[in-house]
């Protein structure tokens, strides 16, 4: 049973960047030949969005366990968790963030969740994942381990 998920699907602003690739490649191709210019600038185009999507990660809260991406921190090893947003968010993922940290950040989303691991056999002793929605993460986090 899954209390909360979510992917972090990329901003638009980033495909919108990405379609720079059309034109670097009709800038290279179009001198050899027409067809192969707009073909390669569409494959090209097609496979950076493949990739884009392909490497969303999921956050997932369930029963049992929270999962990013392909990682899993058991709810039974789970300490504090907090939120953070706007500036905060900032702080957390820059200038007070430990080394050790485990991470799964992306810099199109500015939120944050801070969770504790409390697995002493771990060196991280925290995690800092990127999500839209940090307070709802909280909440799924804390039913789950109350429900434990």
């Amino acid at each position: 049973m899954t209390n909360y998920r979510e992917r972090l699907w990329p901003a638009p602003w980033l495909f919108i960047s990405t379609a720079l690739v059309i034109p670097a490649s009709l800038l290279v191709f179009l001198p050899i030949d027409t067809t192969a210019g707009v073909v390669v600038a569409i494959v090209l185009y097609l496979a950076c969005v493949g990739g884009l999507l392909l490497g969303s990660p999921v956050i997932e809260v369930t029963a049992s366990e929270f999962r990013a991406g392909r990682a899993t921190l058991p709810l039974s090893i789970v300490g504090t968790v907090e939120a953070f947003e706007g500036e905060e968010a900032r702080a957390e993922r820059g200038p007070r963030l430990d080394a050790r940290t485990w991470l799964l950040i992306r810099g199109w989303v500015s939120p944050v969740v801070k969770i504790q691991n409390l697995d002493e056999r771990d060196s991280a002793p925290y995690w800092v994942v990127s999500t839209r929605h940090p307070e709802a993460v909280v909440a799924a986090i804390s039913a789950a381990t109350q429900r434990a």
